[in-house]
């Protein structure tokens, strides 16, 4: 069957045709590893979970890159600022790699706990330094780039159709550009590839021009190159990075092969938090630690993303959240049910359940419309292990794990603090302390129950 996709490239679905037949190679921009990832930030890595799958359940074999960057993204996705590892390492008096080490293990721990299918290539910025070096030394060579006094600047006038991912028009945009920092740049819109580093700087590495550090874009230009070829087949990431470093990405290759490096390039949108933009200053950056701390399995929050196409705006609120984690239980209890029913289903009803499953997943990864065939199967009267059988092929696309028993959630470590206050108020006969405390308890999402047994508590 046809697998279709949309093409932020081409700005349409088109038909996927990979370059080597039964094999697809795949980059994927990984994360900045400076921070903890958010929720919003790993929604764009279920996304790629569901891609990897996808073309995995259609009989692909995967060469797949993401890159880990521990060097290079400044704080601004132009090239304003200073390194957001620098950044990290100042405000915590950590060493940068040590910060690298302990963000990275957090990020692929998070993907570990959403059961996200992991690229075969991950490879980090700081271990491909020559590698990014040869690059900029062949856009030098192509007559792409160019020297001043503080970078190595990729020249965007030189490039036939710079814009071409974004639809950002340069001759349209020089009369109000903002005026750059580097007054050495000869375009507003030309990007540094690799930056001469101040004497403090704390990353930096012996090159042509100097002590130096590589630019954010120049790593994915080199590191896909090195492991995918001069084009391969789909690049991913999220909306976010196609003005500026995805659209970095096509200049940089361009200028060294002549090429847009993928064929097909794919993005996933924002997630919003309440209707609204997740932000630091309004406490809502979460992290699957917080959905965690909860009460809530992990997993739970990857069945929430499917209820939207990865093209559309998800919106979270913990109330989704709960009714998401309510759905994986009675998904696990469904595959229960048909695994122990006995009733013998014909082979066509079967075949017409994955055929219409493989339909939605091929059709730009409809995940939302894949579950309600899911849900189609869980809810049949009939109960045969042959459906058990079909929801089991289907979570080779899925990944929630619908064969496991549904897990008795530990309390959080803040809920247990608590329980313990109000049994010593209880004890001390502090019953107006008592009631405030179960108030807390409740707001947090959780039922207190007193009985001649003691305190219950459990997830509301």
């Amino acid at each position: 069957m046809d697998i279709y996709f949309y093409n932020t490239l081409t700005k349409k679905k088109e038909k996927f045709e990979p370059i080597k037949e039964g094999e697809v190679k795949i980059y994927s921009c990984g994360p900045t590893v400076y921070k903890d990832a958010t929720i919003g930030n790993l929604r764009t890595y279920i996304f790629m979970d569901s891609l990897r799958r996808t073309l995995k359940y259609n009989g692909y074999k995967l060469k797949h890159a993401m890159n880990i960057t521990d060097v290079g993204h400044l704080v601004s996705d132009g090239d304003e600022g200073e390194d957001k590892m620098i950044k990290s390492s100042r405000e915590t008096g950590k060493d940068p790699l040590e910060i690298a080490t302990y963000y990275t293990k957090l990020f692929l721990d998070d993907c570990k706990k959403l059961n996200i299918d992991m690229p075969e290539i991950i490879c980090k910025a700081t271990e491909h330094i020559e590698d990014m070096e040869k690059f900029v030394e062949k856009l030098i060579e192509n007559g792409y780039a160019y020297e001043t006094s503080t970078a190595i600047y990729f020249d965007v006038s030189k490039l036939d159709n710079y814009g071409i991912l974004s639809g950002i028009n340069l001759k349209e945009q020089k009369a109000g550009a903002r005026i750059e920092i580097d007054e050495e740049k000869k375009n507003p819109y030309d990007f540094a590839l690799w930056i001469k580093a101040p004497k403090n700087h704390l990353m930096k590495w012996e090159s042509p021009w100097g002590l130096c550090y590589p630019g954010w874009h120049i790593e994915c230009s080199a590191m896909s190159n090195k492991y995918l070829g001069d084009v391969f087949d789909i690049h991913t990431g999220g909306v976010d990075l196609i003005p500026t470093h995805h659209e970095n990405e096509i200049a940089q290759s361009k200028g060294v092969t002549g090429k847009i490096p993928a064929r097909y390039w794919m993005h996933g949108e924002f997630l919003l938090i309440d209707g609204g933009k997740m932000s630091k200053s309004l406490n809502n950056a979460y992290l699957l630690s917080d959905i965690i701390n909860k009460g809530y399995e992990p997993l739970s929050y990857k069945l929430l993303n499917f209820s939207s196409h990865y093209r559309n705006k998800l919106n979270f609120t913990w109330e989704a959240l709960d009714s998401s984690s309510k759905a994986l239980q009675k998904l696990r209890e469904g595959y229960r049910k048909h695994l122990e029913g006995n009733d013998v289903i014909e082979e066509d009803k079967i075949n017409e359940y994955k055929e219409q499953f493989l339909e939605a997943i091929n059709d730009d990864l409809n995940m939302p419309l894949a579950m309600a065939i899911v849900w189609e199967v869980i809810k049949r009267n009939e109960k045969s292990k042959q459906y058990a059988q079909v929801l089991l092929d289907f979570d080779r696309v899925l990944g929630l794990e619908i064969d496991k028993e549904n897990e008795v959630q530990e309390l959080p470590d803040e809920v247990k603090n608590l329980i313990e206050e109000r049994k010593k108020a209880r004890e001390n006969k502090d019953y107006e302390k008592s009631d405030e405390i179960r108030n807390k308890i409740e707001k947090m999402g959780y039922k207190v129950k007193d009985s001649k047994d003691g305190m219950q508590v459990q997830k509301a």
